[in-house]
């Protein structure tokens, strides 16, 4: 029996329901390594190179490359060269999709038919030879724009996504309207080169301007005393606005998920919220000097995340995720960074960030967000997470409420630093730098004096920072 094997469209986590073959890297017939690129697949958040995990050949290639594929397509058959083409394509014929829906799904009715919709015109159908993402030809073919005026920004001057959303803006270059022509015989009239440019803008005749400089040269004052002078406003006389339209942008893909999550989770989840005010004198004074003696760059926010693990790790009943009716627990505390990129907000995980040093914490955010920010952020990066932070303090913000990312159980936002009077326990009034933290729970799984004891464990931490490096 010959050994024959499906290569189908994969699943990069539970949001992920299709994907885009964008490019294949190993033509039909040809043999590749373990290791090889084999294709190009675009999501609503990624482009994923997919390696192979074996050595085969690519006998047969079943989905063409451009097209929007459901999890779990067939899209090509690996086979050993023994393997007859018959014994192919009995195996394409008798090939079906595994059931990829998730158990959240099952047991839902059924919706009504909607009523049907008028069918929108075709979009123009542009053929191409140049490299193009096929996200981006779809969109260059619904706004009508001419690739030939597109200059591609990717890989070997691969048209992007972003490149066909950048030609279809206006153009805001400036119009130029060449040079100024001027007087070019200065010894015809004795005038400064000012009030010779000056007279060419308003139509003056330098001959009949009577100079006031030195000599009886004509100056800039001379010019524009000659000068009509607009009409002052009447006292009272109403304001008429300008027009204000808006200028439309749609929603791109992450922006539409972002959308629908956030939507999603602000509407099922029930909220509870619980604020604390933390000193963070000690922590600044301690970075300062851990910072020089570690050979680190490490922020606030690294810091942060270390004391966020370490009481995950003391409250695992705070380092959750639900899913349904079911609560599930984790033994490490991998900590979603709301980092802020072009395209929209994302979140990727420090994983086993409770069992992390200081440095290797900052290491590993310095990564993330390069990679955000690059626009390479894998699956691997977004998937999963049981707590996450999202620190606006570097906008000046003081405080605000977070919502909480599903399946995550918890959200912690963290306001700006400032500086506040406050009594000591021993009556004396002084000023203190000090930092506002909201905790988001998920009521349903977390109670609020489970929340309410996690945060006075963080806020201990913070306050005395010398057990981070315990």
């Amino acid at each position: 029996m010959a050994n024959i094997r499906a290569f189908t469209m994969p699943k990069w986590g539970i949001e992920m329901t299709e994907g885009t073959l964008a490019e294949w890297m190993v033509n039909e017939g040809a043999a590749f390594t373990r290791g090889d690129t084999l294709c190009l697949i675009e999501t609503d958040k990624i482009s994923n190179d997919v390696d192979a995990e074996f050595d085969s050949v690519l006998r047969k290639v079943v989905a063409p490359t451009g097209e929007v594929l459901p999890v779990g397509t067939l899209l090509a058959v690996f086979a050993d060269a023994d393997a007859s083409d018959a014994e192919i394509e009995a195996f394409v014929a008798n090939f079906k999709a595994p059931v990829t829906a998730v158990a959240a799904d099952a047991g839902k009715t059924a919706s009504p038919k909607a009523a049907p919709v008028a069918a929108a015109p075709p979009a123009r159908v542009i053929e191409t030879n140049r490299p193009i993402s096929p996200e981006a030809l779809k969109l260059a073919q619904e706004l009508d724009i001419d690739l030939a005026t597109v200059e591609g920004s990717g890989r070997e001057g691969r048209i992007t996504y972003q490149d066909v959303q950048q030609a279809s803006r206006p153009d805001a270059r400036p119009v130029l309207l060449g040079p100024l022509e001027v007087e070019s015989a200065p010894e015809k009239h004795y005038a400064s080169p000012l009030a010779r440019r000056l007279a060419t803008i308003h139509g003056l005749d330098l001959g009949t301007i009577k100079g006031t400089g030195a000599r009886g040269r004509i100056c800039k004052a001379d010019v524009l005393a000659l000068v009509p002078q607009p009409a002052a406003a009447l006292p009272g006389a109403p304001f008429t606005p300008a027009p204000n339209r808006p200028r439309i942008a749609p929603m791109d893909k992450i922006r539409k998920v972002v959308a629908r999550r956030l939507t999603e989770a602000a509407s099922t989840i029930p909220h509870i919220y619980l604020r604390a005010s933390v000193a963070v004198d000690d922590l600044l004074a301690l970075r300062k000097t851990a910072n020089l003696v570690l050979g680190v760059k490490a922020s606030i926010n690294d810091y942060l995340v270390r004391a966020v693990g370490v009481a995950l790790a003391r409250h695992p009943d705070i380092n959750i995720q639900v899913h349904g009716e079911a609560i599930h627990h984790y033994p490490h505390a991998d900590i979603a960074i709301a980092v802020a990129t072009d395209r929209g907000l994302v979140t990727p995980i420090v994983r086993g960030a409770d069992q992390m040093r200081i440095e290797q914490v900052a290491a590993a955010t310095s990564a993330l967000i390069a990679k955000a920010q690059a626009g390479k952020l894998a699956y691997g990066d977004l998937e999963g997470g049981t707590f996450s932070i999202s620190n606006l303090g570097m906008f000046g913000l003081d405080a605000f409420d977070a919502i909480i990312n599903p399946p995550q159980g918890a959200i912690l936002a963290v306001g700006a630093v400032t500086r506040a009077l406050v009594e000591g326990a021993d009556g004396e009034v002084r000023f203190e730098n000090r930092m506002a933290l909201t905790l988001s729970c998920d009521h349903r799984a977390i109670d609020g004096a489970a929340g309410a004891t996690f945060l006075a464990t963080l806020k201990g931490l913070i306050e005395a920072p010398e057990g981070l490096f315990g």
